[in-house]
C-alpha cells in the first residue's frame, strides 16, 4: 500500500480532533421570509444561526452566542464554535447568530444599529417560537456575548420585542426577553471615557444623535425585568475597561436583579474560555455553577 505524507497525516488526525471537539449543528437563515430593510443576499447581508442541538429526552435549556468583533467583524472560533461546544458538554443547546455589523454587506456600507439588535432579539424569539421542534424549554433561554457583541447582548437584555399574538409570522408571536444573560469583557458603556471608541462607532457613525447614543448606554438601561445577570472581566483588560462591567453590575444590585461578577486581574481582552490564563481560567467553571443554580444545567 502507498505511504501516506507525514504532513497529510498530521492534518487529517487534527481534523478527526477538531470534528471530534465539535457536536454537529445546522446552519440556516435567521429571516427566512426575508430581513427587514435588505434586499441583497451578499456576504454580511444574510445573518444565520448555527443550531447545536444538546442530546436529550426532555426539553432542556438554550443560549443565543454573540461573538465579539468590534462590530466589525465576528469572532467565530474562541467566542462561536467553542462556546457552543461548551454549551453542548452541559447539556444545554445553542445558536450562534451572525448578527448584520460594520462589515461586508449592504454593498460595503454595513450595517449599524438597530440592525444587530433586531437580529439578536430574532434570535432569541426563533429558538422560543421553535421550542418543542428544537427540544428547547422556552422559560429557560438565554443569551451570552463577547466584548461588542457583550454589548449586543446587554442591549436585548434591557430593550425587549414584546410578543405580538396576531402576527402571521409565529417568531414574532412570542417575546425576545432573555431568561438569562452572560456578559464577557464587555462593551457596556456608550458615550463615555471608558467606552471601546470602535464599537461605538461602528454601531453608531461618528456623529452619534445623542438620544439614541444614551439609549444603547446600557448600564443606565438595567431595569427591574432585566434578566439574571452574569459578568465576566479582568483588570488588565485595557481594550475594554473592567469600569464597564463594574457599572452594569452597580445597575443589576440598584434595580434588584440577580446578578454574579467575577473579576481576576490577569488577561488581556478576548479571552474567550481563557484555558491558558491562570486565575481567569476558573470563570466557566463559576459560570457553570451559576447555570446550574439557576435551572438551566442538570446538576
Amino acid at each position: 500500500m502507498q505511504s501516506i505524507p507525514l504532513l497529510i497525516c498530521f492534518a487529517l488526525a487534527n481534523a478527526s480532533v477538531l470534528s471530534a471537539e465539535q457536536p454537529p449543528h445546522t446552519t440556516e437563515p435567521l429571516w427566512p421570509d426575508g430581513i427587514p430593510g435588505v434586499e441583497l443576499t451578499g456576504v454580511g447581508d444574510v445573518p444565520e444561526l448555527i443550531i447545536t442541538r444538546a442530546d436529550a429526552d426532555a426539553p432542556t435549556a438554550a443560549v443565543v452566542i454573540l461573538p465579539g468583533g468590534g462590530y466589525g467583524g465576528h469572532a467565530m472560533g474562541h467566542e462561536g464554535y467553542e462556546f457552543a461546544a461548551w454549551f453542548h458538554s452541559m447539556g444545554m443547546s445553542s445558536a450562534i447568530c451572525t448578527y448584520r455589523l460594520r462589515g461586508k454587506g449592504n454593498d460595503g456600507k454595513g450595517y449599524g444599529h438597530p440592525a444587530p439588535m433586531q437580529d439578536a432579539q430574532r434570535a432569541i424569539q426563533t429558538l422560543r417560537a421553535r421550542a418543542k421542534e428544537l427540544n428547547i424549554d422556552p422559560n429557560r433561554i438565554g443569551v451570552i456575548g463577547f466584548s461588542a457583541g457583550g454589548h449586543l447582548c446587554s442591549t436585548v437584555s434591557t430593550h425587549f420585542a414584546d410578543a405580538d399574538p396576531a402576527s402571521s409570522d409565529p417568531v414574532q408571536r412570542v417575546s425576545s426577553r432573555p431568561d438569562f444573560s452572560i456578559l464577557c469583557y464587555a462593551v457596556l458603556s456608550l458615550g463615555k471615557p471608558h467606552t471601546h471608541k470602535g464599537s461605538q462607532r461602528n454601531l453608531l457613525g461618528d456623529n452619534p444623535d445623542p438620544a439614541l447614543l444614551a439609549s444603547l448606554d446600557t448600564p443606565t438601561q438595567v431595569s427591574e425585568k432585566t434578566p439574571p445577570t452574569f459578568l465576566f472581566h479582568t483588570a488588565k483588560d485595557t481594550a475594554v475597561p473592567v469600569e464597564n462591567s463594574l457599572l452594569y453590575y452597580r445597575a443589576c444590585v440598584d434595580h434588584k436583579v440577580p446578578v454574579e461578577m467575577h473579576l481576576f486581574n490577569d488577561g488581556a481582552h478576548g479571552l474567550g474560555l481563557a484555558k491558558k490564563v491562570d486565575g481567569a481560567n476558573q470563570w466557566p467553571g463559576l459560570c457553570q455553577t451559576w447555570l446550574t443554580r439557576l435551572g438551566m444545567v442538570n446538576p
